[in-house]
């Protein structure tokens, strides 16, 4: 079993930047690939980023790509989402996830979730 926690959301102007993080407990955390996704309102859940379990693999949606940067500290068992350039599109509650078995970008695969953290970026 693994938990989740995410924090660093909160409230940015347009072009402001944060850095959301997710610390894992539980089982060992450098085995797992970490996803980033975040559900707007009235939207549906979608994929943001993910990394693989090393930290050399990362991928993006291509609406963030070129802002965000994901990373993962296996010491610290936390994994970070840099947010740069922030739109107001970009409002959301953000939530990590981990995958036991491959990094990608279908929620389905991803076996547990934090609690999400709201970002509200304002115009």
């Amino acid at each position: 079993q693994v938990q989740l926690v995410e924090s660093g959301g909160g409230l940015v102007q347009a072009g402001g930047s944060l850095r959301l993080s997710c610390a894992a407990s539980g089982r060992t955390f450098s085995s797992y690939a970490m996803g980033w996704f975040r559900q707007a309102p009235g939207k549906k859940r979608e994929f943001v980023s993910a990394i693989d379990w090393s930290g050399d693999n990362a991928y993006y949606a291509d609406s963030v790509k070129g802002r965000f940067t994901i990373s993962r500290d296996n010491a610290k068992n936390t994994v970070y989402l840099q947010m740069n350039s922030l739109k107001p599109e970009d409002t959301a509650v953000y939530y990590c996830a981990a995958d036991e078995s491959r990094v990608g970008e279908n929620q389905i695969d991803y076996n547990y979730w934090g609690q999400g953290t709201q970002v509200t970026v304002s115009s």
